[in-house]
């Protein structure tokens, strides 16, 4: 059986009666806050099911006046050409996009929406959808919201297209680009005022099973979650080169056919699950790092990144699988120029079980000419032949506890055999497949490759030697007292990220220093989190369980669970080093 808990969720104390299951409840309550002339703005992100509105809400309502502000958005052709810069020719990537809402809106349609609006009789106006506060700002404002991982299902099943785009029939990938460098940039900069001001939170997570908060119920519980120890809700997705580990530890879905991919702690990706007496609200857990940036983050991390979370834990699971992708990060210059990311996804590999005769690619091997290797991986990618990477890869071998640090620049991959937590800033999408093994994806097509943008950021002087004496399981002891030991793991000076290893059997005092830390339980069944002061409640975490320590919690101590049998535990911390 596993203990790893895959729904982990935060009681918000104080709001017991601000919550609301069910379309019924929801519009009883709504219904309570309208007046003889009341103007209702449900503002959507994209993604929300209308229809589901439509029918449950809205026709309960009967107002007088209903408006969908969709019907002000341009239309497609005029977006892809307003997008088409950012959009790109590529499969994967795109330019992240600075617009704003309003300029995806037609004027002159948007002003005859407001002239409705104030020609409008007395009586219940609804106005709803993607972009409704821009028609009117609402004598009640209802904010609808939901997950990214939630939109990708839909997208997946066919059931959602890009916002105002008929693509359903495009691949994945070009949806996903679109979303990643677009829609979500567009809608989390017009959301986040809302969400400050909304009267209520819509969580439309589950079909025909909605939930709401009221906002003032909702920016309390995420005042709360910056004061204790948290997690987000993980999510497990599968792979061409995917593995069995996390299936069988973690208890997922048997019938899948493997898990590659575990987000543990993507908080722009991730939902986060708050529970106001016996209703449970999920929302995006972005919404946290959006509203409440310098408790969560601290005031240098917040200074450095803004309303941004710069650190990313996940799993990838290769025990039973294959090996990863062969692949490249790129450099800061070359992500700025070319993509409009600010920095890059240095990252690392930590290693929490290992197969023997498992191994991490890592660096070309000392003597390589880049001329040779390129021309081997163009002839490989061409179908010619396999690429010699036993001639031009170092092949380290991987167990239990080591750390392979992978600063951007550096040629990598993980091997069959391995689970790996991997540590790393937070632009994951941003990776340069250089030779994927000659296999196909998940959906039968061939798999991205970017080796020309691969070689312009490839740093050749990575080779054995530097590899060795740089990225190779780089521990210095740091201190030591009864009970416990803290590592130094990296990671390297190239990276922004800080990491410490801390085994311990006995309590152990840590403190955020004013910034975000994030940890994973590496070794061990389960250990206490609490606050020496008692400003928390005692808070467990599990093997392999990424939880989040925000910068305003200060001190907090980590504790052997009384269940654990006496063995040494151990927890990977990372931060953002000063």
């Amino acid at each position: 059986m596993s203990y790893y808990e895959k729904y982990p969720t935060l009681q918000i104390e104080g709001y017991d009666d601000s919550a609301w299951q069910g379309w019924e409840a929801i519009t009883a309550r709504l219904r309570a806050r309208t007046g003889q002339r009341t103007v209702l703005v449900i503002d959507c992100y994209p993604g929300v099911r209308l229809a589901e509105l439509e029918e449950n809400l809205l026709s309960a309502l009967n107002p007088a006046l209903v408006i969908n502000a969709e019907q002000a958005r341009l239309d497609e052709s005029a977006l892809h050409q307003l997008l088409a810069r950012n959009l790109t020719d590529d499969r994967v990537f795109g330019v992240l996009s600075c617009h704003q809402l309003s300029e995806f809106i037609d004027p002159q349609k948007l002003h005859a929406l407001k002239e409705q609006v104030s020609n409008a009789p007395d009586g219940l106006i609804v106005i709803y959808g993607p972009g409704a506060a821009l028609v009117h700002p609402g004598d009640v404002l209802v904010y609808a919201d939901l997950p990214r991982w939630e939109i990708q299902q839909r997208m997946r099943s066919g059931e959602l297209d890009n916002w105002g785009a008929e693509n359903q029939s495009e691949d994945m990938l070009r949806r996903y680009k679109r979303a990643f460098f677009v829609e979500w940039r567009v809608f989390d900069r017009h959301k986040t005022p809302l969400l400050k001001r909304a009267d209520f939170l819509l969580d439309t997570t589950l079909a025909d099973n909605p939930a709401m908060v009221t906002g003032d119920a909702l920016r309390a519980g995420l005042k709360q979650t910056t004061q204790q120890p948290f997690r987000v809700v993980p999510f497990f997705d599968p792979g061409v080169w995917g593995g069995q580990w996390m299936k069988q530890k973690f208890d997922l879905d048997p019938s899948a056919p493997n898990y590659a991919w575990c987000f543990d702690c993507v908080p722009e990706e991730n939902s986060l699950l708050l529970r106001f007496g016996a209703v449970r609200i999920e929302i995006p857990s972005q919404d946290l790092v959006l509203l409440e940036p310098r408790a969560l983050l601290g005031e240098k991390v917040h200074a450095r990144f803004g309303a941004e979370f710069p650190i990313r834990f996940d799993f990838l699971d290769t025990i039973g699988g294959q090996n990863l992708s062969f692949q490249v990060h790129p450099l800061t210059e070359y992500i700025q120029q070319q993509f409009g990311m600010h920095y890059t996804q240095d990252e690392s590999y930590y290693i929490l079980e290992a197969e023997p005769g498992a191994m991490v690619y890592l660096g070309t091997k000392t003597g390589t000419e880049p001329q040779a290797m390129l021309d081997n991986l163009r002839s490989a990618g061409r179908g010619e032949q396999p690429f010699d990477d036993a001639r031009f890869v170092n092949q380290i071998p991987a167990k239990k506890h080591d750390h392979f640090l992978i600063p951007a620049g550096t040629v990598h991959c993980s091997g069959a055999g391995t689970m790996v937590l991997e540590i790393s800033a937070t632009p994951y999408i941003f990776t340069f497949k250089l030779w994927d093994w000659g296999r196909l994806g998940m959906d039968g097509l061939p798999r991205p490759v970017h080796l020309d943008h691969g070689e312009k950021v490839i740093d050749w002087q990575r080779d054995t030697q530097w590899v060795h004496q740089h990225l190779v399981n780089q521990v210095e002891p740091i201190a030591e007292g009864e009970g416990w030991r803290e590592e130094r793991t990296g990671l390297h000076e190239r990276e922004f990220i800080e990491t410490r290893r801390h085994w311990f059997s006995a309590p152990v005092v840590h403190h955020t220093h004013g910034g975000v830390n994030v940890l994973n339980l590496v070794e061990g069944d389960r250990a206490i989190v609490d606050s020496p002061s008692g400003a928390f409640a005692p808070f467990t975490v599990r093997y392999a369980e990424t939880f989040i320590i925000p910068a305003d919690v200060g001190e907090y101590r980590i504790s052997p669970s009384g269940e654990t049998s006496g063995k040494p535990l151990a927890t990977i911390k990372a931060w953002v080093r000063g």
